[in-house]
């Protein structure tokens, strides 16, 4: 894989080459076998990229013609800003790019998204449990200290 791989916003035709990174993405999270997503939301969730009604978004990273890599964030009102907050909701990288500089690459241009919607704010959570990630997250932003509580009906 080359050092910088390209990131751009996921394309219609990408759909056969995100899904198995979207798979991926739901397996780390244990979303799989009999506790995988509905396909209606897989479903869902690539039509809201293409909808302009929609604030979600996706990127993906592509080396080599390969997918490599998928982002997908989104922009939300605030009661503590007139400006909209971006959640950086997913990120996924192939395990053959990981440290080669694709997550890096797809945070920073959540970051450029956000600074072209006026958002002053990039925020996402990741499972207590994903130390390696973490270790990349650690360089690119400051932990809030937040915890994270919900309820599931």
């Amino acid at each position: 894989m080359p050092a910088s791989p390209l990131i751009r916003p996921v394309l219609r035709t990408d759909y056969e080459r995100w899904l198995p990174l979207w798979d991926g993405y739901n397996a780390f999270y244990g979303r799989f076998g009999a506790s995988a997503l509905p396909r209606a939301v897989t479903e869902r969730t690539w039509s809201r990229f293409f909808d302009a009604y929609e604030p979600v978004h996706a990127l993906v990273a592509e080396s080599e013609g390969e997918l490599v890599g998928l982002v997908h964030y989104l922009f939300h009102r605030s009661t503590t800003a007139i400006e909209p907050s971006c959640y950086l909701q997913d990120l996924f990288t192939a395990e053959a790019a990981r440290g080669k500089g694709a997550g890096t690459a797809l945070i920073e241009a959540v970051y450029q998204a956000a600074r072209t919607a006026g958002s002053p704010r990039v925020y996402w959570q990741t499972h207590e449990s994903n130390v390696v990630a973490q270790r990349l997250y650690d360089t690119l932003a400051e932990r809030s200290g937040f915890i994270v509580y919900r309820k599931i009906f």
